[in-house]
């Protein structure tokens, strides 16, 4: 089993980490073995130290579906009628999301990361807030499932694709026989599950310990049976905030700005406190790695710079029952 930690791949993010040799640095402070990049969408000119990829997360957009689809009265309904989304989207419509996955996919091929994540949903800002969907999961799949095979092909590239789960529409893993059609449906042959522990923990707004929600993952995990096998990572985090979900769901903020961006921005700190992105402390949590046995544990930990991220990693590594590096 290889272990990560993750951190987004763009000029200004390494930097701030101290630079490329700093996060090779990093990597031994933690006792991981490397590190899974998430795409900021822009060109990264930072040459990394060979060996430190082991992991890469494509771009993404939260909310895609309407725009992917063509249905440009929802999309201005949301960034008005300037044409701002087209700057948003980095282009049109469907061809160019795929172009831009495409390049996403080659960027994980030149890196030589030996897997690649996909989110497997979608949610407007609103709905962040409200939960009361514009799409059902199937709509959002159909739509997944469309771009991966226009993305990925049938025909094994070298890297595993590995699709994410969320609780927002879409791919949740919590219904087995929709987990089923995912996989089946997508052509790739090298394919499998990244399952986001604190994702799938969002589901279950009566959690209350680290305890109760090991327990909760690994029921998932069990109530699907031979699909278990698909499980081939982890990003490995906890998040417990179920009070405050049930406290604030159902509303959209009286402050909500009216710009896409700046709602955009204005959204995120809700989101975090929604997916905490916090370490496990207990030692719970070896029971998912000793069950499940991925090959890739990432820790997809909240972080505000490189003195925290250690700090959170090592944190998470001694629940796991790894001493110090």
């Amino acid at each position: 089993m290889k272990q990560l930690f993750s951190i987004p791949y763009d000029n200004y993010m390494i930097d701030h980490y101290g630079g490329p040799e700093s996060l090779e640095a990093m990597v031994k402070e933690t006792g991981c073995d490397g590190i899974e990049w998430v795409w900021g969408g822009e060109p990264v000119t930072r040459k990394m130290p060979e060996n430190i990829v082991n992991g890469y997360h494509l771009t993404f957009f939260n909310d895609w579906l309407d725009y992917y689809l063509g249905n440009t009265a929802a999309v201005e309904e949301r960034f008005g009628t300037d044409g701002k989304w087209k700057e948003f989207y980095h282009g049109e419509g469907a061809e160019d999301l795929v172009k831009r996955y495409r390049f996403d996919l080659e960027q994980a091929l030149a890196l030589e990361a030996p897997y690649s994540v996909f989110h497997a949903s979608d949610v407007s800002i609103e709905e962040t807030y409200t939960y009361r969907w514009n799409h059902t999961d199937r709509q959002v799949i159909d739509a997944v499932v469309d771009v991966i095979n226009r993305v990925y092909g049938s025909e094994d590239l070298g890297v595993a694709l590995l699709i994410e789960n969320l609780w927002w529409p879409g791919f949740r893993f919590i219904d087995p026989a929709v987990t089923r059609e995912i996989l089946e449906r997508i052509e790739y042959p090298n394919k499998g599950i990244m399952l986001d522990t604190g994702h799938l923990m969002n589901n279950n707004w009566e959690l209350k310990t680290q305890e109760e929600a090991v327990d909760y993952v690994l029921k998932m995990y069990r109530d699907h049976g031979d699909l278990g096998k698909y499980v081939r990572g982890f990003h490995l985090h906890q998040s417990l905030s179920g009070e405050f979900a049930k406290a604030t769901a159902g509303t959209l903020p009286a402050d909500l700005p009216k710009d896409y961006v700046e709602k955009f921005c204005f959204s995120y700190d809700y989101i975090q406190k929604i997916d905490t992105h916090q370490p496990f402390t207990s030692t719970a949590v070896r029971r998912l790695v000793e069950e499940i046995q991925p090959e890739w544990l990432v820790h997809e930990l909240s972080a505000k710079n490189r003195e925290e991220m250690v700090k959170q990693v090592l944190t998470q590594r001694r629940a796991l029952g790894y001493g110090e590096p």
